[in-house]
C-alpha cells in the first residue's frame, strides 16, 4: 500500500501487535481499527488518542468494524481458525474477499462458499500456491483442466531418504531452510500436513 498512493486503507485489524499497529495507523490514517485482544485495544485507544481513528475491541469488535468499513475489498491474512469469523463477516458485508487464511476453508469450506454464493461475494485466493493456481486458471482461456498440482518442498526434509525422516528430531523439523513461520506451521510443512490442509482449501 505504501508503494501505491491510490490505495486507501479504511480499516486495520490485529490480534495484539500494538507497536506495529500504532505505526501503521499513524502512517495510513485509517478511519477504523480493531484489536482482538480487548486489553490491547484499550491500550491502543490511549496511544492513538491524538488521531481520528476509531478503535474497536474483541472478536465482535472486528466484525462490527468490518460491517462499518467503506472498503470494497477486505484482505483476511489472519492466522489459524481465528480467521473464520472475519471471513464470514466480510461475506455478510458484501465486500470482495482477498483470502490468505486457508483455515476458513479447511474448517468451514462448504459454509463459507455457500454463503459467498448467496451474497454474490467474490473470493480471491491471494496466498502462495492457491494464488498461483488461480492466476494460471485465469490464463487458461476456458481450456479444460485435467489436473492441478500443488507444489510442496517438504521443508528441511526435501532431500532426505524416507528411513532418515523416520528418525528425525523436532529440532531438525524446525530447521526450515527458507522461511521463519513459527513452530506449528514449520512442523506442518516438514510433515506435509500443511499440504493436506491446502488440498482441502483447493477443493473449495
Amino acid at each position: 500500500v505504501a508503494r501505491y498512493h491510490n490505495i486507501k486503507i479504511d480499516l486495520l485489524t490485529a490480534r495484539a501487535s500494538l507497536d506495529v499497529l500504532e505505526k501503521q495507523v499513524r502512517e495510513f490514517s485509517p478511519r477504523l481499527c480493531a484489536v482482538a485482544d480487548e486489553r490491547a485495544a484499550r491500550d491502543l485507544r490511549t496511544r492513538i488518542a491524538d488521531t481520528q481513528t476509531r478503535v474497536f475491541a474483541g472478536e465482535e469488535g472486528i466484525k462490527e468494524a468490518i460491517a462499518l468499513s467503506h472498503a470494497p475489498v477486505a484482505v483476511n491474512a489472519t492466522l489459524g481458525e481465528a480467521g473464520l469469523g472475519p471471513t464470514l463477516a466480510v461475506i455478510e458485508s458484501g465486500k470482495r474477499l482477498a483470502l490468505a487464511n486457508k483455515e476458513s476453508l479447511v474448517v468451514a469450506g462448504e459454509i463459507v462458499m455457500a454463503r459467498a454464493r448467496e451474497k454474490g461475494v467474490e473470493i480471491l485466493p491471494v496466498d502462495s500456491e492457491h494464488s498461483a493456481i488461480f492466476q494460471c486458471l485465469m490464463g487458461s482461456a476456458g481450456a479444460d483442466i485435467e489436473k492441478i498440482h500443488l507444489t510442496a518442498s517438504g521443508g528441511p526434509f526435501r532431500c532426505w531418504k524416507r528411513e532418515d525422516i523416520a528418525k528425525a528430531t523436532r529440532e531438525q523439523a524446525l530447521n526450515h531452510p527458507n522461511w521463519s513461520m513459527g513452530s506449528k506451521i514449520t512442523i506442518d510443512s516438514a510433515t506435509m500436513m500443511n499440504k493436506g490442509l491446502e488440498i482441502i482449501e483447493a477443493r473449495w
